[in-house]
């Protein structure tokens, strides 16, 4: 997986529809079971932890993958409980997010979307009346 280059579009941003790359879909599901955190965490922290049983992604993670995740949750408590303000342990906060899929950009990297539309109904009306209307100003029947 390269991290390098412009974050792709979303499927239904891209113009070309018949290209090879296959893009995974994921509705989410209930919220999973993660491992509790076995050290008091820094609430952003904690809340971050918690967020992953909620998101799309989390439907593939492992046991390691959580384990990696307590791992960043740890981290992230020591660095907001320092007092002092690293950039580069930041970075690297950041970046093992990144490999856990919680930002849009690594999903998209890896051609996943999370799909939360709840009624579809509603958006193909919304489409359809929005036409109408088009129609109805260039005079088209």
């Amino acid at each position: 997986m390269g991290t390098r280059g412009p974050v792709p579009k979303r499927s239904v941003e891209r113009r070309r529809r018949n290209s090879t790359g296959i893009t995974t879909q994921v509705q989410p599901q209930s919220q999973l079971n993660a491992p509790p955190l076995d050290f008091p965490a820094h609430p952003v922290a904690a809340r971050w932890y918690a967020s992953l049983a909620e998101s799309g992604q989390s439907h593939f993670y492992e046991p390691s993958d959580w384990a990696a995740a307590c791992l960043v949750a740890f981290d992230l408590t020591r660095h907001l409980n320092s007092g002092r303000v690293s950039a580069q342990m930041l970075a690297a906060l950041w970046s093992a997010m990144g490999d856990l899929l919680t930002t849009e950009a690594a999903r998209r990297r890896v051609r996943m979307e999370i799909d939360r539309s709840v009624d579809d109904g509603e958006a193909d009306a919304a489409r359809v009346a929005v036409m109408a209307a088009y129609r109805r100003g260039v005079g088209a029947s």
